[in-house]
């Protein structure tokens, strides 16, 4: 099988400070201020040409950092990703101007995807139509509520029809009946045999889309394999998980960050 995303050793390293005062000093000073945080360590995982992957995993897991450096927003600090063909991030409000118009915001995305004035002419009635945005296409993006972004954001990605398709949260707003044409727009996509990255808290949807499963815990791998493999193993977690106090989801916090630090020692040794 032809692979779409080749992910190794892949590893994200954010500095955390405690004001501004520590952030100019990091910059000009010899001595390191501030906390490294690790939203993702050492991530290793492959998508065949045709999957549809789902990203699950509790806030704070490293899902939405993954499809960022998937999707060519924000830079690995290091490991290496492949990834084969374009890939569209939605995801809600991504990539917006909030001073600009919904139709400028059209304009400007399609732009920066390489397409011409011709060919944007030709996409935006479809655009604006699947957004169901109506007479709002000319108000400004800081005026929409976050449904509304949303639904934009995913009529722009499903028409300039990517290669590999990733959806952060992004049906988690909004009504129930957008929610349920755009699953039926990525049914269509997964038909055609398009590369899809599924970012989202609801088990249902994962279910009833997904072909496999990338569970991340403390920005670590903790199961990848198929549907039937790993959900019920997330949702027994999920048992355990919401039963535990406030001082248990700590330790178990603090024990997961632990392991972390072990993993970067072994990659860095």
């Amino acid at each position: 099988m032809e692979k779409a995303i080749i992910t190794k050793n892949v590893t994200k390293k954010y500095k955390l400070y405690n004001g501004t005062k520590e952030r100019i000093l990091d910059l000009i000073s010899p001595k390191s201020y501030g906390e490294d945080f690790y939203a993702l360590a050492d991530v290793s995982f492959e998508a065949e040409k045709g999957d549809v992957i789902g990203f699950m995993g509790i806030n704070g897991s490293g899902k939405s950092t993954l499809s960022n450096i998937i999707a060519g927003i924000v830079p690995e600090t290091s490991g290496t990703i492949k990834v084969n063909g374009q890939a569209s991030l939605i995801a809600v409000a991504s990539g917006l101007k909030a001073d600009l118009s919904g139709r400028d915001n059209i304009e400007l995305k399609l732009l920066m995807l390489g397409f011409n004035k011709a060919q944007i002419k030709e996409l935006e009635p479809d655009i604006i139509e699947f957004s169901e945005i109506g007479k709002f296409i000319d108000q400004p993006v800081k005026s929409y509520s976050s449904g509304m972004k949303s639904r934009l954001g995913f009529a722009i990605s499903v028409n300039v029809d990517p290669d590999i398709l990733i959806i952060d949260e992004a049906l988690s707003v909004g009504d129930k009946a957008f929610a349920e044409k755009s699953l039926n727009k990525m049914k269509e996509f997964k038909e055609r045999g398009k590369t899809m990255i599924f970012v989202s808290h609801s088990i249902g949807q994962m279910k009833e889309f997904c072909d496999k499963i990338l569970w991340l815990e403390y920005g670590m791998v903790k199961d990848f394999g198929t549907v039937k493999e790993v959900i019920p193993k997330y949702e027994e977690f999920l048992k355990q998980y919401q039963k535990m106090s406030k001082s248990e989801k700590e330790a178990y916090k603090q024990a997961g960050l632990d392991r972390q630090k072990e993993a970067l020692k072994l990659v860095h040794s």
